[in-house]
């Protein structure tokens, strides 16, 4: 179910790309990271719960908050949360 769910929004992510803006692209390559690392991470742990994935996701996110500015991490907030509404 998570692989499924990663692939999922990997697939969103990469259907935007042909019309995304370059805020939408560096949105769209900086959360694949955190998404995959996520799903490799609940993967290890045994982990099939769709809930635990997005709560690591959001951590993840979280924790790399200093890598981005103000303004960035509102861009790749939105469309976390549009991906997840669309998902």
């Amino acid at each position: 179910m998570i692989i499924e769910f990663e692939e999922k929004l990997l697939d969103m992510i990469d259907a935007r790309i042909e019309s995304a803006s370059d805020d939408e692209f560096f949105a769209g390559g900086y959360l694949r990271g955190h998404i995959s690392l996520s799903a490799a991470s609940c993967e290890e742990d045994g982990i099939a719960e769709l809930d635990v994935l997005k709560q690591r996701i959001e951590q993840s996110l979280e924790d790399a908050r200093s890598e981005l500015t103000p303004a960035d991490r509102i861009i790749v907030q939105d469309l976390w949360q549009e991906l997840q509404s669309q998902a």
